[in-house]
């Protein structure tokens, strides 16, 4: 999976062939976390470093426009209306 991404990675950096899947895998993780789940985690965090609800909540407003978002799923006959118009 990502085959084309991993290459990629190993002829543009260092990175071995396993550690570029390993990057990939991990970046992925990342962003599979939904908006919930995210908004949570980072309330917790921001709450341990000592920030306020007034500033967390500012902090994650603006954190999230920048959040990697997944396409929603695609019925087969979108798919084909992608290529085929």
């Amino acid at each position: 999976m990502h085959d084309e991404l991993v290459d990629h990675l190993t002829r543009s950096t260092p990175l071995s062939r396993g550690e570029a899947l390993r990057v990939v895998q991990d970046v992925l993780a990342f962003f599979d976390e939904t908006t919930q789940e995210y908004v949570r985690r980072r309330h917790r965090e921001l709450q341990a470093q000592g920030l306020v609800n007034a500033e967390i909540f500012q902090r994650i407003e603006a954190d999230l426009k920048y959040r990697a978002v997944a396409p929603p799923e695609l019925t087969l006959r979108q798919l084909r209306r992608m290529v085929y118009g």
